[in-house]
């Protein structure tokens, strides 16, 4: 079966069944078409930068605290805007797989302290 033999099967998921099908496909090393990459070896599979260790989360969580697209680019010399770019447009896509992360790792945070 080809992708766009599947096509129509998947633009016909649920919203739960989407995210389910991207994490079943995560399971792999995937590259999202705008510079976002998921490699389970690499920060145990979370939504980096392609080619870094440079997590989405991460970067949604230092925006929250009150990190400027700028002061970002700053502390991460290897970061474009475009990736900044790429990084919101896949937080706001997969806002739940985010708001996890962030709440697992505050969790394991607050537990070394």
């Amino acid at each position: 079966m080809t992708l766009k033999e599947l096509e129509p099967q998947l633009l016909a998921l649920s919203e739960d069944e989407k995210n389910q099908a991207v994490q079943l496909l995560s399971q792999g090393k995937i590259v999202f078409g705008r510079g976002i990459e998921k490699n389970k070896s690499v920060c145990g599979g979370s939504a980096c930068i392609a080619g870094t260790r440079i997590t989405v989360w991460g970067l949604v969580e230092a925006r929250r605290i009150g990190y400027s697209e700028a002061d970002l680019l700053t502390s991460y010399p290897s970061l474009s805007a475009t990736d900044l770019a790429n990084a919101w447009a896949y937080a706001e896509q997969f806002s739940d797989e985010i708001e996890t992360e962030i709440r697992e790792n505050n969790e394991v945070m607050s537990e070394d302290f």
